[in-house]
């Protein structure tokens, strides 16, 4: 009875999230689709003025405004390799299970 309850629930679970998924990806294509609308249909427009939106392409007034702008975004790279850095280092170090001989 313990185990038809808890299957229900799972299948209930699992119904709710992919409603929900299914509900985000209508969602995100009709915003991709008006916003491409908006861009005379044209996608490399449309990628520039998201770029320009977020402030990862701009016009530099002086060299230190363009000289901070890289340092950040070294400073960010950075940080993705430490972080990055010894999950890779630990995948690669992982113990290997003993080979048997026949």
């Amino acid at each position: 009875m313990k185990a038809n309850n808890q299957k229900g629930n799972a299948r209930v679970m699992l119904t709710m999230m992919v409603g929900l998924g299914g509900i985000i990806g209508v969602w995100a294509v009709g915003t991709v689709v008006f916003a491409l609308s908006q861009a005379n249909w044209q996608v490399s427009e449309l990628l520039r003025s998201y770029l320009v939106a977020t402030g990862a392409i701009g016009e530099f007034q002086t060299l230190v405004d363009f000289y901070t702008h890289i340092k950040g975004v070294e400073y960010i790279i950075c940080l993705a390799f430490l972080v990055a850095f010894p999950a890779f280092f630990k995948y690669v170090n992982r113990p290997t299970a003993a080979v048997a001989n026949r």
